[in-house]
């Protein structure tokens, strides 16, 4: 079941990435990035925290209870915020400088790092017909990522891919210490929280280092689509943590699942954006489908 979780966040993160190059096209990072945060959080997370203290027996009635957690455990989660938050800024001057079809499946090469560290740190075993879907995933997603070269897009010299692997990477970490601080906090606490510590962090950043400077920089616009973001970001997140809190769940195929997103915004690049090389990164498509769907049937 957790499985069909993952599909459903997956998807959920395929619209979030649309809604981020939307609004990060000819725009400046940092407001965009601080406004999607702050959505998130005045929407759902301190609603959320603050109905838990007033009304905690309705909380519980819809399994949306946020419990009081201790100072350990707070400490817990804002290095889970530090470490996510500085993916997302990364990221998202990536996304800002290259063609979605691009970034994209570069970062859906999170997976294979995410392999690596769980069968390092929990010892996490594949069966077959997962393995077999796992390599299958990621080879189509390598022979995605090198499509950049017919697009202009010199892979070893372009900082921007530099930012968006880096990015990779350090979500890839993210994932390994998620399964670690759900397995000892409440999904919900690891949540809301994480939200409510990167608005914190993005304040600073915001005030100090982008407003001084916004004269030189890229001008911000506002766009409908920002609050999207942080709005389906933590929709995807929801399910996400969820999926992450079934005790037979393997971190190493949920992330594989998850990040096969991929699919809706290059269906919706290749329509709206009118990107280029779309019936070779069609070929390579199907093959990520293919062994998602091994994965999937794997994991029952």
């Amino acid at each position: 079941m957790w499985a069909i979780w993952g599909i459903l966040a997956a998807v959920l993160l395929g619209i979030y990435d649309i809604f981020k190059k939307t609004s990060l096209n000819n725009n400046a990072v940092i407001p965009v990035l601080l406004i999607s945060i702050a959505s998130s959080s005045l929407f759902f997370n301190i609603p959320l925290i603050a109905a838990s203290y007033f009304f905690p027996e309705t909380l519980q009635n819809f399994n949306l209870f946020v419990p009081s957690i201790t100072a350990k455990e707070h400490l817990l989660i804002f290095i889970k915020a530090v470490i996510v938050l500085s993916s997302w800024i990364l990221a998202f001057f990536a996304v800002k400088h290259l063609p979605l079809t691009i970034v994209t499946p570069i970062r859906a090469t999170a997976p294979l790092w995410t392999l690596l560290g769980a069968l390092i740190i929990f010892s996490e075993k594949l069966n077959a017909l997962q393995w077999l879907g796992l390599l299958i995933t990621l080879t189509f997603f390598y022979l995605f990522s090198t499509t950049g070269k017919l697009e202009g897009i010199n892979f070893r010299k372009n900082k921007w891919v530099f930012l968006i692997i880096a990015a990779t990477l350090i979500g890839s970490a993210s994932s390994l210490y998620d399964k670690f601080v759900v397995k000892a906090i409440d999904r919900l606490s690891v949540q809301t929280w994480s939200g409510i510590y990167q608005l914190l962090l993005m304040l600073p950043i915001f005030a100090f280092l982008w407003y001084p400077n916004r004269a030189k920089n890229t001008p911000f616009k506002w766009r409908i689509s920002i609050p999207f973001i942080g709005i389906f970001l933590f929709l995807t997140d929801f399910i996400y943590f969820y999926a992450i809190s079934y005790p037979d769940m393997l971190i190493s195929v949920l992330s594989g699942i998850r990040r096969s997103g991929v699919i809706v915004p290059f269906i919706f690049a290749a329509l709206f954006f009118k990107e280029k090389n779309i019936k070779k990164k069609s070929i390579y498509l199907t093959g990520i489908i293919i062994g998602v769907m091994l994965m999937v049937l794997g994991s029952k």
